[in-house]
């Protein structure tokens, strides 16, 4: 539980990131197409940079969370050989996972839409 409570702090960080990112990319883009302002470069760039932040760090949580959980499968399995436990159910599937992999293909398709305006997103 300890693991999912990890996954989920890096989820609720990278999703801020990402969101806030996103949100001022489309805000900037929005008020530059309606001639409100000129674009200035930097401001876009900054979004897109929370945005890839945002990624890498849901990934680099990921795969933290998938080697943690991978260890700690092989230490129950050496109870269960050694008899210490009797490891008659499975070991749960992870559902902080699960969804962690789901925003992680969000963030990925939000950056592709802003680099390339296409999609959902564009």
């Amino acid at each position: 539980m300890g693991a999912d409570r990890t996954l989920m702090a890096v989820i609720r960080t990278s999703l801020s990131l990402i969101s806030f990112g996103f949100t001022i990319f489309k805000v900037v883009q929005n008020l530059s197409d309606a001639k409100l302002i000129k674009l200035n470069s930097s401001v876009p760039h900054f979004g897109i940079g929370l945005v890839l932040l945002g990624i890498l760090m849901l990934a680099t949580g990921i795969v933290y969370h998938g080697q943690f959980m991978w260890r700690l499968r092989a230490i129950r399995k050496g109870l269960i050989a050694e008899g210490l436990i009797r490891g008659e159910t499975p070991f749960p599937p992870s559902f902080t996972l699960g969804t962690a992999l789901i925003l992680l293909g969000i963030g990925v398709a939000a950056i592709l839409s802003m680099f390339f305006r296409i999609g959902p997103f564009g």
